[in-house]
């Protein structure tokens, strides 16, 4: 059996386990097994990647495997990684450990929790692992469905009409994406003679594909993912979904999920349709700046902490579909990075609120003051939350965010590019989110962490857990480490992306 099923097979046993658990200790026990094996696995695979790559193997994908499932179609059971997946699974693992953790002590059904939150986890391993479009899509889809569950029994406030709009909208991108799969699937057949489903064959006779059935069908692909990656207009699920989701839910949701729209706009979209995603990546971008500063200023204007940080995310999520839209080298690896990045900074984010909203019982702003003399530890997480976001030197924020600006301002300048000029003015306007960012995290940590405690009540209120300790102390150490050691991270990814881009035609 190939390793890479294991990603799979771990959180298929985890189902099992928790199926068979007797009580809140044995459901426990599952889950910290479960995302502890998940966890070792993907360090594994990631420093035995860096050593594979250091030992001289250039293979495009390494423990590359298929099985024939669907033969008349030419579907099958393949997996693969490169050096995006293998980051994105580490983060996955990540996210999941750390919301195990998070979740402790939530109740009513537990155990029922657990098993949609595992199912959803299997979704987003499978999806990462896959390099067959069909397969793909299939755990796409399973990541999808729970998330109705998950936010409508177990969220809070309007959980019944986030879940249905979040569900009705993302089906809706799904739709989008199984005709732009078929789309691919039939033409790519007709004009290399090859029907296959297997994203790295497609990939090389993509070109032969003419220009007009790519310019159709690009949108489907692109807007399908984007609307998961909370792409301008399609992102008002984002903020009513986070919002009402529970916190572990919020966490993968923001930190994980989100992240197979960008994923996905850069494997399937761009990489198999790379005329039209040279031709048509100008619309795009005006939308992804867009949603970049708009994310922004929306963030200013809310008094709920997850909502600032539901629109903190649709704006850090719209750099990344920026980022790749720039189709150079530095602007991609920059765009992965923001998504590990994101994926932490946002995890922490929304673990550390949930934690206040546990003890205060509110979200609201101006209802907190003084937490900082009441639970300095949740309060000196928020605010190291707060700079990694704001972009300070030091934290994941600031490395990401300047290699994409540095690349998308023309680092690596495609020869004979009309549209230069159009990008360095996109880059200018993307840049003043950074400003806008500074604002509203400041006004937020200034507001609920400082001053007097205008709540008596709240003195009676406890710091941090054991439990939530190890999350947020987990999510912290992982953000410095990004921000304070990023090349082994970017010199695992440059090479992958700079082999997609190679095959749109832009290296």
């Amino acid at each position: 059996m190939n390793i890479l099923s294991l990603f799979v097979l771990i959180p298929a046993l985890m189902l099992l386990g928790l199926w068979l658990a007797k009580n809140l200790n044995q459901v426990r026990g599952v889950m910290v097994a479960g995302a502890s094996c998940l966890l070792a696995l993907s360090v594994w695979l990631t420093i035995w990647f860096i050593q594979q790559r250091s030992g001289g193997n250039t293979d495009e994908m390494l423990l590359t495997a298929s099985i024939d499932w669907f033969k008349p179609l030419n579907i099958k059971y393949a997996v693969g990684v490169d050096g995006i997946s293998v980051v994105m699974l580490l983060l996955s693992s990540i996210i999941v450990f750390t919301g195990t953790f998070a979740s402790w002590k939530l109740k009513p059904l537990t155990k029922e929790y657990f098993l949609w939150f595992t199912l959803l986890s299997t979704g987003v391993f499978g999806f990462f692992i896959c390099t067959d479009m069909f397969t793909m899509f299939m755990f796409y889809e399973v990541a999808l469905i729970p998330m109705y569950l998950l936010i409508g029994v177990w969220g809070s406030g309007h959980k019944e009409y986030s879940a249905m709009k979040l569900t009705l909208m993302l089906m809706g991108g799904s739709a989008l994406l199984i005709l732009g799969i078929l789309g691919i699937y039939y033409f790519n057949g007709v004009y290399s003679g090859t029907f296959t489903m297997n994203v790295n064959e497609i990939a090389a006779t993509s070109h032969a594909i003419p220009v007009g059935i790519q310019n159709a069908f690009f949108p489907f692909i692109f807007i399908g993912f984007g609307v998961l990656g909370a792409l301008f207009p399609f992102h008002t699920w984002s903020p009513d979904g986070h919002a009402s989701a529970p916190t572990a839910v919020s966490m993968l949701h923001a930190g994980v999920l989100m992240k197979l729209g960008g994923y996905g706009c850069f494997r399937v979209a761009m990489y198999l349709l790379p005329d039209a995603a040279q031709q048509l990546s100008w619309i795009f971008i005006i939308l992804t700046t867009i949603s970049v500063v708009y994310g922004a200023f929306s963030a200013c204007v809310q008094t709920d902490l997850k909502y600032i940080n539901a629109y903190s995310s649709v704006s850090h999520c719209g750099l990344v579909l920026f980022a790749i839209l720039m189709m150079n080298q530095t602007a991609a690896t920059g765009a992965i990075l923001q998504m590990l990045s994101h994926g932490l900074m946002t995890a922490l984010f929304f673990a550390l609120i949930g934690m206040i909203y546990g003890r205060t019982h509110t979200r609201d702003i101006r209802e907190l003051a003084g937490l900082m003399k009441i639970m300095p530890f949740l309060a000196v997480g928020y605010v190291i939350a707060g700079l990694a976001n704001l972009g300070l030197p030091g934290f994941s924020g600031f490395i990401a965010e300047m290699t994409i600006f540095v690349g998308a301002f023309g680092a690596d300048p495609v020869a004979g590019d009309p549209n230069t000029s159009f990008r360095m003015v996109a880059t200018i306007i993307a840049c003043a989110s950074i400003v806008i960012t500074a604002v509203y995290i400041l006004r937020v940590v200034g507001k609920i962490l400082y001053g007097e405690v205008e709540n008596k009540h709240y003195l009676e209120l406890t710091d941090a857990t054991w439990d939530e300790r190890v999350a947020v102390i987990c999510l912290i150490f992982c953000v410095a480490g990004l921000g304070t050691f990023p090349f082994w991270v970017s010199n695992v990814i440059s090479p992958s992306a700079g082999s997609i881009l190679q095959s749109i035609g832009v290296m």
